[in-house]
């Protein structure tokens, strides 16, 4: 059984479609991002939008594999079969990040390239923007 979500995964980068920052509140353990709807406060759990953006980062690093995999292997400085392994398997496992977290650093980075995960009331997913506009 997989563990809950301790904190969401991309606070601060979680939008509704006016724009506005989604807060991180919890209700009793479970962390919930709260969208504003017309001063309305609707409360979403963390996980339910956070296993979407991290599918559509799962589909990114599947169209660009091979781009990603020779990009971050440079900037390892490394070039070998083992190496190469790691950053696969890597790349497969994102879903582990909802049982460890994203680095503060990682969220940080995602906000300095202009990240954001645009949700409808409801949590669902309607928009990635950033570096490169994608539309869902």
């Amino acid at each position: 059984m997989a563990k809950t979500v301790r904190a969401p995964l991309f606070s601060g980068l979680v939008f509704n479609e006016a724009g506005e920052p989604a807060e991180v509140a919890y209700v009793g353990d479970e962390p919930h991002y709260v969208i504003l709807d017309a001063g309305f406060r609707r409360h979403v759990p963390s996980e339910y939008v956070d296993r979407q953006i991290l599918k559509w980062f799962q589909d990114q690093l599947a169209l660009h594999r091979e781009t990603v995999t020779r990009d971050v292997l440079a900037l390892l400085g490394r070039d070998d079969l083992f190496s190469k392994a790691m950053v696969d398997a890597s790349m497969k496992n994102l879903d582990e990040l909802l049982q460890y977290g994203l680095p503060e650093e990682a969220r940080a980075w995602l906000g300095m390239l202009g990240f954001q995960a645009v949700v409808d009331v409801h949590g669902d997913l309607v928009a990635i923007l950033g570096p490169i506009q994608e539309e869902e």
